[in-house]
């Protein structure tokens, strides 16, 4: 198994994951320049002490032999095990040269010492330059995302865009040196293939030209010698051939990274701060969260980017239902709490950012905190779409399309608010539940049933038409083809619950009677014009307004 691959989509997520594998990367590239030093010191060794040369020539042929090549991916190309198994060959040449005496070697530092003290210092110490940069900047980043959330969301609306602003460019910056970062990597990676094995080569070819025996040697190494020169110019040209396409990739994902992301089997994932009780108050800790909405599975792992390791145990619990925080209700901005089937308690969290709080409450089917302003004058019943909710609707409509159909004003006059809550008192008793659809008395006006019928919606838990399909009802909304549009509005609306498309469909039925009704006369003889003139010339001021 080798080193996991580094994919620059990653980035942007920043995920444990993606930092572990990382890791992985950041010590294959020390092992490798320890190595290098090693490598360096025994060769320095072979040409400055001929004298120890047997010794010094088994123990560099032991740590070539010992290393192994990493390559990145499950699986190795023809040219990628030829080169892993070249060091592994090299080694065993020098064993049989072992015992055989030898020659100042000319021109050695040249030939090795010099291209891998290059290969060190400028590929693997720009990667760990590189690394500086990109740990100082995830400190940079973490600092001020968690100065920033901790801004009370009483400061003014300025301060607060300018602030949000401040994040979204340390955000972009960080992004962009993590692109870099990542791309270095994975370069150093990839050249020490060729620029780390190719002075080897080089060097065991001038140890033949003045060995005999290493001549002798040469004849038998030569099969091999020219399957690594071929692989290793292969790995080179799909190097040269591919790095331009890697980079381009780069720039596209700083310009847009949104599109980029790699396609996740959660619906949703990220940091979220999750707020904890502690023995002397609360406290914030950084989790990154994933959601699946099949299974309702929500995962935390408290992990902070900062010091690179997890700060507790990984937590998994079931979504029973999310919910906005209120504004006043809590000091953190972008709050929302979750309830688990299996925790007890309220689980507050802590998005990123409006946007991201957003994405979290559609991804588990989130709902606004209800407000309602009149509760101490309702009665102890609640809103709800059951039989007894259903019979209040079909009472009203029943009173509006019997004997008020013709008001003017119809739904935009209001009634008196005292009226509307005692109707809604008597219409919400469940003593009365059981009584016809036809009892609405004739001393209740028109325009407290249509308050008491607007009232009672705004009442429910959520809308009829839910959060979660808000932005999908507008944007089908704005389709300009017709047909389309229709088509997937209808199919929004059968994937609403039951009783939500059942109750929409009451008020639908009743709305489109009352509008059709508005733009006829329904006088049968040809001298009534009132309200046909009002079927021809509409009014300016929509003489309706939903529920």
């Amino acid at each position: 198994m080798g080193l996991p691959a580094l994919e620059f989509s990653d980035c942007c997520l920043d995920s444990p994951h993606f930092r572990e594998t990382l890791k992985s990367h950041e010590a294959e590239l020390d092992k490798t320049n320890k190595f290098i030093k090693e490598l360096i010191k025994d060769g320095k060794s072979l040409i400055t002490a001929l004298k120890n040369l047997s010794s010094a020539k088994r123990k560099f042929a032991d740590s070539l032999n010992e290393f192994k090549f990493q390559c990145i991916g499950d699986a190795e190309t023809d040219d990628e095990m030829c080169i892993a198994r070249s060091l592994q060959e090299f080694a065993t040449v020098l064993r049989n040269l072992e015992d055989e005496r030898i020659r100042m070697i000319e021109n050695a530092s040249e030939v090795l010492i010099t291209p891998l003290e290059k290969f060190r210092k400028e590929q693997i110490g720009a990667a760990k330059e590189a690394k500086k940069k990109y740990d100082k900047e995830t400190e940079k980043y973490c600092g001020i995302l968690e100065k920033h959330l901790n801004l009370s969301s009483k400061k003014k609306e300025s301060q607060l865009q300018e602030a949000d602003s401040q994040v979204d460019l340390v955000r972009q910056h960080f992004y962009e040196v993590s692109l870099e970062y990542v791309f270095k990597v994975q370069e150093v990676q990839e050249r020490k293939m060729f620029e780390f094995v190719e002075p080897l080569l080089a060097f065991l070819q001038g140890l033949f030209t003045f060995y005999h025996h290493g001549y002798e040697l040469a004849k038998d190494f030569g099969d091999f010698k020219t399957q690594l020169t071929i692989s290793i110019q292969n790995t080179r040209n799909r190097f040269e051939g591919t790095r331009s396409e890697v980079e381009s990739l780069m720039k596209k994902m700083k310009e847009n990274p949104l599109e980029h992301k790699t396609i996740s089997p959660y619906t949703m994932e990220g940091y979220l701060y999750v707020q904890e009780k502690r023995h002397f108050g609360t406290s914030w800790v950084k989790h990154y969260c994933t959601y699946q909405r099949d299974s309702k599975q929500i995962t935390m792992v408290p992990f902070d980017q900062k010091s690179g390791g997890k700060g507790g145990e990984d937590e998994s619990v079931t979504l029973k239902s999310c919910t906005r925080r209120k504004t006043d209700s809590i000091e953190k901005r972008f709050c929302f709490d979750v309830e688990a089937v299996d925790r007890p308690g309220v689980i507050t969290m802590q998005a990123l950012s409006e946007e991201d709080r957003r994405l979290w409450m559609e991804a588990m089917d989130g709902r606004e905190p209800v407000y309602n302003s009149n509760k101490d004058s309702q009665s102890e019943g609640t809103a709800q779409l059951d039989s007894i909710g259903f019979s209040i609707i079909r009472k009203c409509i029943h009173a509006v399309e019997t004997r008020g159909i013709n008001e003017q004003g119809l739904y935009r006059i209001v009634g008196v608010n005292s009226r509307v809550q005692k109707l809604l008192s008597i219409l919400m008793d469940p003593k009365t539940a059981s009584e016809t659809e036809t009892d609405i008395c004739a001393e209740w006006e028109i325009k407290t049933i249509t308050s008491a019928l607007k009232t009672y919606l705004r009442m429910l838990p959520g809308p009829l038409m839910m959060y979660q399909f808000q932005r999908s009802f507008i944007k089908a909304a704005k389709l300009e083809n017709q047909e389309t549009r229709v088509s997937e509005i209808h199919s929004l609306v059968h994937r609403l619950p039951e009783k939500n498309r059942q109750m929409l469909q009451l008020l639908m039925n009743h709305l489109a009677k009352y509008s059709t009704l508005c733009l006829m006369c329904h006088s049968p003889t040809p001298s009534c014009t009132c309200l046909g003139r009002r079927a021809v010339t509409p009014s300016p001021r929509p003489a309706v307004r939903g529920p």
